[in-house]
């Protein structure tokens, strides 16, 4: 009962975390702006030096709406959205969202991301959930030196994603592989988890 009322302020929260993040993160991209055109005052173009540290400041800033919207997105279940969604983006920002994730299990981890591979669902929202309960399955069965292989690609109708672990254990997230399951059976994705192999078949977009 405590654990159900934790996590049902956590939408709450996360809206709140949203918007207290994202207007000091607009705000600084406006200042950037501002900052690199008073540099151009003098010879119509900013400094090389500077110009990479104000590119450095915009990725920055740009990784953190990113990672803040994955978070949302896996977080905050809305309503149902049908529709298309581009799974290749989302791989690569779990990934980045979960790199840390990765490095404090000491797992190494090798992508091969096919762009554009876009998949269509019932809920569109759900992307985010695949992608983070399959990384986590196989960040922990992989823990300690272990290595993951993530897999992106088009095959004719269907898009894949294919998550692999050199784990050798038995299963550490028994109710994960549950979640995911009936999941994929409740949006018609089709799964094949067994062992170190997590591999998701959506229909492609």
């Amino acid at each position: 009962m405590v654990g159900a009322a934790r996590y049902g302020a956590v939408p709450t929260l996360m809206d709140s975390l949203m918007h207290d993040v994202r207007n000091p993160l607009n705000a600084l991209a406006i200042h950037l702006e501002v900052l690199s055109e008073k540099l151009k005052a003098e010879t119509g173009q900013v400094p090389p030096s500077q110009e990479k540290n104000l590119k450095a400041m915009r990725d920055q800033i740009q990784r953190v709406d990113g990672i803040l919207k994955l978070f949302s997105e896996f977080v905050v279940h809305r309503v149902a959205t049908p529709g298309e969604a581009d799974l290749s983006e989302a791989t690569t920002r779990a990934l980045g969202v979960l790199g840390h994730e990765g490095r404090k299990r000491r797992v190494q981890v090798q992508s091969a991301v096919e762009a554009g591979v876009r998949v269509r669902l019932p809920d569109t929202s759900d992307v985010g959930f695949f992608l983070v309960q399959s990384l986590l399955r196989a960040f922990r069965r992989a823990e300690g030196g272990g290595s993951v292989r993530v897999l992106v690609r088009a095959d004719g109708p269907h898009a894949v994603l294919e998550v692999e672990d050199s784990g050798s254990a038995a299963e550490p997230m028994p109710e994960v592989v549950a979640a995911l399951e009936l999941r994929c059976a409740q949006l018609g994705v089709e799964p094949q988890i067994r062992g170190g192999q997590c591999r998701l078949v959506f229909p492609r977009g």
